[in-house]
């Protein structure tokens, strides 16, 4: 008889199979699901255990598929653990944060930077930008630069811009993004969009692997233990960063099943993977990391953050309407590059938040698969903030998948109501509902560290749509609990060609579980983001246990 590893007895069984099957108890065997039962415990002659078999009575509690979390930035997320939190909250104003960056100054030998991150211009006292001024005045010796809360712009004091090379003359970035400027058309020390900040990340200190890895390793474990199993780092931009994720994958340092979304920088022909085809680079990934990482997707951008008024609508912005943001490529150039891409293999990822973006993005999908035709390839759009009607509809035709940041409700519903979109189109972000109707493949994501990392809280948006300031926004687009935990397991194992393997409970797949105090199928919809994390394993072993399960 096959040795069992692991048998849970007493438990609430979310299969998140194809009927949503429940069970009591299930059986592990060599990192797989070996067996499903209806009784609390399986009668004793169909399987056979032994005294190294580990028996968790879990006692009611509920053991479902662990989740997938298909587009964050795990790594960037471990590389902010020593810069200054320029978030609000804590800090208010900007009087707040440059206080911060002060007392940052005292600590840190002139000359040498000072990072921040996670400024909200539309959340602080004065409703505006940090600018030079404002960081010169407490960092005049100490290069200093600040991330935007959405990723898409930063602000820096004049030394970091004199170590840039740049000065008031500097023509604004031929790749996307550019340079903010006071009325004299100086600049003022905001960079936007990519091509505005990398003067100034190119001259930045760069941690060496083996710090990056540590710090991917700390940041792991928090992952764990929201009961994520399987994650998608969302722009791997340097072969540094690749290396960090192989070692990391290789060693242990990062337990997690790794999918590597590769800028698509490193793809084109100049760059070191020019030639590769997604198969080749698939292959080295796998083989460099024990198989714990495999290659996710070729990564582009093709607009920037609604917040940061660089995402490309079709019509302006609400309370800016002389702004209707930017496209960052050139659509023939776009096309072409993409079909390359496509031509290779590559599953092709593209961010895009506006509504005008997002057509671009279908229309470039739509070009690869004319020049090319693929079944099955599983093209994807990051976000789809403000995809509307007729988006969904060619992204159904396309077979197109999305992966929607659904926490935009919670964090920016309100501004995006108030200050961005205006109230019909904030009401329809996110347009889950519909994209159900149209029976779209689609996931749910946190973009950490945007936000926090929880698989739950997104369920939790999902389902309720609740704003920070206690609103229902768009709640015709809500989907129910079911669905918004299958798009954050089964429905990821297949955005990411995996859902033979895992994503349900279901015999003979990998033994990824996660463990809840409660069943979010039958609590109060407002309780979800909750619920506690019991624990998470991978091929049946204990990653991260909250509480000591009860064994014997």
């Amino acid at each position: 008889m096959t040795k069992i590893d692991v048998l849970f007895t007493n438990a609430n069984v979310l299969t998140l199979d194809k009927n949503n099957s429940r069970a009591t108890s299930v059986a592990v065997s060599n990192g797989k699901i070996f067996g499903i039962w209806n009784e609390p415990e399986p009668p004793s002659n169909v399987l056979h255990t032994t005294e190294q078999t580990k028996v968790i009575d879990l006692k009611g509690a509920t053991l479902m598929p662990s989740f997938i979390d298909t587009h964050n930035h795990i790594l960037m997320y471990g590389l902010l653990r020593d810069q200054v939190n320029c978030s609000t909250p804590p800090n208010e104003s900007i009087a707040n944060i440059t206080e911060a960056i002060g007392q940052k100054t005292e600590e840190t030998p002139a000359g040498e930077w000072i990072r921040g991150y996670g400024f909200d211009d539309t959340l602080i006292d004065e409703k505006r930008h940090i600018t030079r001024d404002d960081l010169d005045a407490v960092s005049p010796n100490h290069p200093v630069m600040i991330s935007h809360i959405s990723g898409h712009l930063a602000a820096v004091n004049s030394l970091a811009l004199q170590y840039a090379g740049l000065d008031d003359k500097a023509p604004d970035p031929v790749s996307g993004g550019h340079f903010g400027r006071d009325q004299k058309g100086s600049l003022n020390g905001v960079l936007y969009e990519p091509g505005a900040m990398e003067p100034v990340y190119n001259v930045l200190p760069q941690k060496t692997v083996e710090q990056m890895t540590a710090d991917l390793k700390n940041v792991s474990n928090e992952y764990v233990a929201q009961g994520i199993t399987t994650n998608s780092d969302a722009k791997v931009s340097s072969l540094d960063e690749l290396e960090v994720h192989l070692r990391a994958a290789q060693t242990g340092a990062n337990p997690m099943r790794a999918r590597l979304m590769i800028s698509n920088d490193l793809l084109r022909q100049e760059g070191p993977f020019g030639n590769y085809t997604a198969a080749q680079l698939d292959r080295m990934i796998s083989e460099q990391s024990n198989g714990n990482a495999r290659l996710d997707s070729a990564k582009m951008f093709q607009d920037g953050s609604i917040q940061g008024l660089t995402g490309a609508l079709r019509e302006p912005y609400y309370q800016h309407p002389d702004i209707d943001g930017d496209l960052i490529h050139e659509q023939e150039s776009f096309q072409e590059e993409v079909l390359d891409l496509h031509r290779r293999g590559f599953r092709v990822t593209t961010h895009g938040n506006g509504d005008r973006a997002i057509g671009s993005i279908l229309a470039a999908y739509e070009y690869a698969l004319e020049k090319f035709p693929m079944r099955d390839h599983r093209h994807r759009i990051e976000h789809v903030q403000t995809g509307q009607p007729e988006d969904l509809k060619k992204m159904a035709k396309l077979q197109v998948a999305g992966s929607f940041f659904i926490n935009h409700v919670y964090y920016w519903g309100d501004r995006h109501e108030q200050i961005f979109l205006g109230p019909e189109r904030a009401r329809r972000i996110s347009p889950l509902a519909e994209a159900a109707q149209h029976n779209l493949l689609f996931t749910l994501h946190s973009d950490c560290p945007v936000t926090p990392i929880s698989p739950l809280f997104s369920v939790w948006s999902a389902v309720n749509r609740t704003t920070r300031n206690g609103k229902l926004l768009g709640p015709e687009q809500r989907i129910d609990v079911v669905t918004a935990l299958k798009a954050m397991t089964i429905y990821g194992a297949a955005l990411n060609f995996e859902e033979e393997h895992t994503g349900s409970i279901e015999i003979g797949k990998q033994a990824d579980f996660t463990i809840l105090e409660a069943d979010p199928t039958t609590v109060h919809p407002d309780e979800i983001k909750d619920i506690t994390i019991q624990a998470t394993f991978i091929n049946g072993q204990s990653v991260y246990e909250n509480k000591n399960l009860i064994t014997s």
